[in-house]
């Protein structure tokens, strides 16, 4: 299981940090789960947050950028990609990873990374933090947003 050697991490102030999550609109039971991890651990964590929906993983990059440069201090970007018969998983997969990944290095703010890129339903209903799973990556990539937004308050200068 790909979750096995997972940091054990104690809970954690966030209050102040305003965050975003942007979520993708398909496979509804697996997205239910990712959502709800993530409002759970920014709940725990005092920060102030709003859930905004787009259409499909391909959104995610686009709607976090406007997120981070309206003020946002972190986005939790949560899709479902499942393997198909033609290439379009991987497309959509790479441009979902590499979009993220741009918009955290040009906003210098963070991006919880909560995409699911999976060979089948199975493996996202074994992450998606539902009773019965063994994973709540939903819950994972919040907590990896506020840790490096706070990481990133203490390593920027004052002035």
């Amino acid at each position: 299981m790909s979750g096995h050697g997972a940091p054990k991490t104690e809970p954690i102030d966030a209050t102040g940090l305003r965050v975003v999550i942007i979520a993708a609109s398909w496979h509804d039971v697996i997205m239910d789960g990712l959502i709800a991890g993530a409002e759970r651990v920014l709940d725990a964590s005092g920060a102030s947050w709003r859930l905004e929906r787009v259409p499909g993983s391909f959104e995610l990059p686009v709607a976090a950028k406007v997120a981070l440069d309206a003020g946002a201090d972190a986005v939790v970007a949560l899709g479902v990609i499942i393997r198909g018969g033609t290439p379009h998983f991987d497309f959509v997969s790479s441009a979902a990873t590499d979009g993220l990944t741009r918009v955290a290095l040009d906003t210098g703010k963070p991006v919880g990374f909560g995409v699911l890129t999976l060979d089948d339903e199975q493996q996202g209903l074994d992450r998606a933090g539902l009773p019965g799973s063994t994973e709540d990556k939903g819950a994972e990539a919040a907590d990896a947003a506020l840790r490096t937004a706070l990481l990133l308050r203490r390593l920027r200068p004052r002035g």
